[in-house]
């Protein structure tokens, strides 16, 4: 159980020789870098408009740093291990801002539904850039995250698998449509090497994943299931199972992962939340492009914090906002720009489409595999 345990937080594959033996050794990029940059764009725009087509979204603007005392930050998980850039700011001010860096807009969303006036079925959605300092830098994971953060304002009935279900299939549906009209515009992307994705994707509950291979630690068994079902959703990701673990860490104060959906499915699963992970035919690995979910009410609030332990957390501005009904229930999530760029373009490092900075080690792991990381 020590590699179970060990598999539920932190990102990452955690050593540059396993980054050595994962990455191809044949590697050629079908786009050189000037026609990357061009494609990298063309499935930006395609996929910020549509997804504000099939969702009813608007483009907002977003922040990158935020105060400690808000609550606002996102802690990525909830056992403290990934912390969120600090620092000082406000020339002049006595004390000083303390003031973060995001690791992701979660939190700030539900908030700013309200303060852009956001009615039942409206949403956002905004171009996030963060910093997540404490992630290991492999393929495709890198301190700096840029996401599509999208939250749509829902109201109480629609709490139910039914109507999460149908948001995620309008999210593959815009994916699946990028890949399209990047091939239209390169049409060498499309080969035989690296299948597209598949037509429609398969939802899954971690509690069903964990019935089917119940020896496995949470990234092998998405591996394996992966295999038969190359595109799928997991539901329910943050609900302690039948072996002791959830399937993943998840925070406590944002995507519900409490609530009880057994009379839903006829078994025993908990969660209005999950992953899209696809297989990815290049680096032969799990690709995961979306975490998301239905967002708790002032109950299920509740119920997590005490699980994760949390509950002096209630004190927060961004808290105590839930408790007192004053920001709307709401559904959203973030889908990573980065990790649909590598996937739809068919590169074997996050590094060929995103700038930010690599260790010494990954860059000679790269060059000598072919792989140009952008700097």
């Amino acid at each position: 159980m020590a590699d179970k345990k060990a598999d539920l937080a932190g990102p990452g594959i955690s050593t540059y020789p396993e980054v050595d033996k994962i990455l191809p050794g044949n590697y050629s990029s079908i786009l050189n870098r000037k026609d990357t940059q061009k494609a990298i764009y063309a499935i930006k725009d395609y996929i910020e408009k549509n997804l504000c087509k099939e969702l009813n979204l608007m483009m907002v603007q977003v922040p990158l740093i935020v105060t400690k005392e808000s609550g606002l930050n996102d802690n990525l998980d909830r056992d403290g291990s990934r912390t969120p850039v600090d620092f000082p700011c406000g020339l002049g001010i006595n004390p000083r801002l303390n003031a973060q860096v995001v690791q992701a807009a979660t939190k700030w969303k539900r908030p700013a539904l309200k303060q852009y006036e956001c009615n039942e079925g409206e949403g956002i959605i905004t171009d996030m850039r963060a910093v997540r300092k404490d992630y290991f830098l492999d393929h495709d994971h890198s301190s700096y995250v840029d996401q599509w953060d999208w939250e749509r304002v829902m109201s109480a009935k629609d709490r139910n698998l039914t109507f999460l279900k149908d948001i995620v299939k309008k999210i593959y549906k815009v994916i699946k449509g990028a890949e399209t009209h990047v091939q239209e515009l390169y049409p060498q992307l499309k080969t035989p090497d690296f299948p597209n994705l598949p037509d429609e994707l398969e939802f899954f509950h971690a509690e069903e994943i964990l019935e089917m291979f119940p020896d496995l630690p949470r990234k092998q068994r998405e591996t394996a299931i992966l295999q038969k079902h190359p595109a799928v959703f997991i539901i329910g990701i943050g609900w302690v199972l039948k072996d002791g673990y959830p399937h993943e860490m998840r925070a406590a104060d944002y995507d519900d992962w409490v609530t009880d959906t057994s009379k839903e499915t006829g078994k025993d699963t908990h969660g209005l939340n999950g992953d899209i992970l696809v297989w990815n035919h290049l680096t032969k690995r799990r690709h995961e492009l979306t975490s998301m979910g239905i967002r708790v009410t002032k109950d299920t609030l509740k119920k997590q914090l005490e699980i994760a332990n949390l509950m002096d957390n209630l004190k927060l501005p961004y808290h105590q906002k839930i408790m007192n009904d004053e920001i709307p229930l709401s559904v959203g999530g973030g889908i990573g720009q980065g990790r649909v760029q590598m996937l739809l373009l068919r590169k074997a490092h996050f590094g060929e489409v995103t700038v930010t900075v690599w260790p010494e080690e990954l860059k000679k792991i790269c060059k000598a595999k072919n792989i140009h990381v952008l700097e």
